[in-house]
């Protein structure tokens, strides 16, 4: 089984996806530590501190939630009860590994629907059609859009405002103050995207046999008994 440590990226894509991971979950984190260290400092050096550092904190914080989630699928590092799993043979486990992988797959793609419907309307895209299959995508009409919608305290760089407010702002809509909530809600599609490519991913190893499990291995306890074992022969 595939353990954190022993994952290695197989092919162009499979190493551009796993880059495009570690880059972003190290991104994410480095700028939440550094936001959150800079805040503290202007507030105990200073009485002052920057007035959306929380909220941008909060962004990032789901940001790597939902990287998170297609990661750990990548380094078998998800939860799940396997007492039962683990009294059968080798040979048998693999059918209810399928099993498992498939119902997280139909999980992946409802989930991929509902990620970009929810995403869309903020992007002034069209919703898609279908209650639970997509069918195509629905006419929207302008109403229907909320590209309007802004952060509560997050800046909008000035460099960006134009082109963005062409894009998101409808005749009649106000100029934004502050940073439209579409990019914030952009990681919602984008980490369900992650999460069906993990899962498929996910079933052709187990196919082949290179995993047997999408939850995490017993490695850390076989390691805390082997290492207790020697102390015991020593």
């Amino acid at each position: 089984m595939s353990g954190a440590s022993g994952f290695v990226p197989q092919g162009p894509l499979g190493r551009a996806m796993h880059h495009f991971e570690e880059t972003g979950i190290a991104v994410i984190l480095g700028s939440m530590t550094l936001i959150t260290f800079v805040n503290v400092v202007l507030r105990k050096a200073f009485n002052s501190g920057l007035l959306w550092g929380l909220e941008v904190v909060s962004i990032l914080f789901a940001w790597l939630v939902l990287f998170g989630m297609s990661y750990a699928v990548k380094v078998t590092a998800h939860l799940g009860v396997d007492a039962l799993i683990n009294v059968l043979p080798k040979e048998r486990k693999k059918p209810f590994a399928l099993v498992a992988v498939t119902c997280c797959l139909a999980y992946a793609l409802l989930l991929m629907k509902g990620a970009w419907d929810y995403f869309a309307n903020f992007a002034n895209l069209p919703t898609t059609t279908g209650r639970i299959i997509p069918t195509g995508f629905e006419d929207m009409r302008p109403q229907d859009f909320k590209g309007y919608k802004e952060t509560d305290v997050v800046p909008f760089p000035e460099w960006a405002r134009g082109p963005l407010e062409n894009w998101l702002l409808l005749e009649g809509d106000p100029s934004f103050e502050n940073l439209p909530v579409v990019f914030g809600y952009l990681i919602v599609p984008v980490g369900a995207a992650l999460l069906l490519y993990r899962l498929i991913q996910a079933t052709g190893q187990i196919l082949r046999d290179e995993r047997d499990s999408l939850i995490v291995s017993h490695e850390a306890e076989e390691a805390v008994a082997e290492a207790r074992a020697e102390l015991e022969n020593k």
